[in-house]
């Protein structure tokens, strides 16, 4: 079950008042860093209620006080998402704080930079578990309370590595390419209940993980970044590049968009 939880409020007249995502409901998993924490903070200044889920205790809290602090309304949940028990909880947490879940973001994830042959059997499964299980279950809990409630929005998050191939990731790879059509087999199955479902494919991006990858490598962080920001617009994104793409999928704007994967690399993948 969660570890714990906090909540922190601001006022009905703070700086989220008005938005594209005012009045709605989001939880977001991996939320205490990275892509998960910037998207959290940008839905709250759309409107947006957020429930912060993340297995670490000090940056999810961290995250929801920064929101309170830029006057939206949060809760962070301190939950392992591999587990079916920690997801009924953090669930719970978010309608008995929010009473309505309108937008889920799977956006929990690791990375084990090897090739086939040289990943281990336990990274093979755990890679698999944290960035696919997690979505099977989370969405089987909240499908029902979508369509229940007349439709919602689930955000998956998959990598450009989900749509071709790169160098010593291969669990990574297929655990990403698994999450693309997953959501494309959810779009599908859901989409007569009111359910969008859709997919971000970010490429390389300034959070903790991808600066974990150069110590797993063992290269220098200076040189991998550079290699990093090998793409058509010159740079690594950051992640608020990326939590506008994912503020645009969850919101009213992306109205008749479903089953897609959204490409946020730079033009990595262009050619």
């Amino acid at each position: 079950m969660p570890a714990g939880s906090s909540a922190a409020s601001g006022g009905p007249g703070g700086a989220a008042a008005r938005g594209a995502l005012q009045g709605l409901a989001a939880l977001v998993t991996g939320g205490a860093s990275g892509i998960g924490r910037a998207t959290a903070l940008l839905f709250a200044r759309e409107g947006a209620a957020v429930t912060l889920v993340d297995r670490d205790d000090e940056g999810c809290r961290a995250a929801a006080q920064a929101i309170a602090a830029q006057g939206g309304k949060a809760i962070a949940v301190t939950a392992d998402v591999t587990r079916d028990a920690d997801c009924a909880g953090a669930l719970d947490g978010a309608l008995r704080a929010f009473g309505r879940l309108d937008i889920l973001f799977n956006n929990a994830g690791i990375i084990r930079r090897a090739s086939l042959v040289d990943t281990a059997e336990e990274d093979w499964d755990r890679v698999m578990e944290v960035n696919v299980k997690p979505i099977y279950l989370l969405s089987r809990r909240a499908i029902p309370l979508m369509a229940r409630a007349g439709g919602g929005v689930i955000l998956n998050t998959a990598s450009n590595w989900g749509l071709v191939g790169g160098p010593r990731a291969a669990a990574y790879c297929a655990s990403k390419g698994a999450v693309v059509l997953l959501t494309k087999a959810m779009a599908i199955d859901h989409g007569a209940e009111g359910i969008r479902v859709n997919c971000l494919c970010p490429g390389d991006t300034d959070t903790p993980m991808l600066r974990s990858e150069a110590r797993q490598l063992g290269e220098p962080l200076e040189r991998f970044l550079a290699e990093s920001a090998q793409n058509p617009l010159r740079r690594v994104a950051t992640p608020d590049d990326v939590a506008q793409a994912a503020l645009y999928l969850a919101s009213p704007a992306s109205s008749f968009v479903t089953g897609t994967a959204l490409v946020v690399d730079g033009g990595f993948v262009a050619g």
